[in-house]
């Protein structure tokens, strides 16, 4: 079902506006963002090298450190070494 919110999820952000916040996982093992929106939460879920656009109008995301920042849906955040900076 994770696998079907996280697709689904994928969807409507590709389909939304084209600004918005993207992820890349430099990483090589997998990492999970905490995506709040709208008052709805939802784990992003990146595998080792992936990318993935998320949160078109803004939102708030918990980092993998625990850390919760806020986003326009203009960022990008990029996870090396377990931590998450925002470019």
């Amino acid at each position: 079902m994770m696998k079907t919110l996280v697709a689904m999820f994928a969807l409507v952000a590709a389909g939304a506006s084209a600004q918005a916040a993207s992820a890349v996982n430099l990483d090589q093992e997998p990492r999970t963002l905490i995506v709040t929106e709208g008052g709805n939460k939802s784990e992003l879920s990146l595998g080792g090298g992936e990318s993935m656009d998320f949160c078109p109008s803004g939102c708030f995301v918990t980092m993998p450190n625990g850390d919760i920042e806020a986003l326009t849906g203009s960022e990008t955040i990029e996870i090396s070494g377990g931590q998450a900076r925002i470019k």
